[in-house]
């Protein structure tokens, strides 16, 4: 089992952005950027490329409602989408406010934010999403 699917299922917390049936967006606990968000299926898959296309396309458009919701909430000209899937063997989508493209460099400096700042975020992403 991941970390994500921990997660997921409450045994590891997390500051919940957005829910689905099938996916789960939180706030990433070493964030580039105020608002950076993972989002993940609820089925555990090691690979993006190996999820069925179903299920790629509806996590897109669910990162995609997700998106929307943290432009609404966290001051940004755009919001970045990256996949990397190196860290985590479980399939996920990094969605980083940006204002320039530097925002989006993953050897930049981590945030460190306090556990309220990660709840407002949160929070305010929760309000806009729809």
């Amino acid at each position: 089992m991941t970390i994500f699917s921990k997660i997921i299922a409450g045994e590891i917390p997390s500051y919940k952005v957005a829910e689905s049936a099938d996916f789960y967006a939180f706030l990433d606990i070493n964030p580039l950027v105020k608002g950076h968000t993972l989002v993940v299926p609820k089925k555990e898959t090691d690979y993006i490329y190996d999820l069925d296309d179903k299920t790629a396309s509806e996590m897109f458009v669910f990162s995609k409602r997700v998106a929307k919701a943290i432009q609404k909430a966290v001051p940004c000209k755009r919001v970045g989408v990256a996949v990397i899937g190196l860290e985590v063997p479980h399939a996920h989508i990094h969605l980083i406010p940006i204002n320039k493209e530097s925002d989006m460099i993953f050897s930049n400096p981590k945030q460190k934010l306090a556990p309220e700042e990660f709840k407002d975020i949160a929070a305010a992403i929760a309000l806009n999403f729809e």
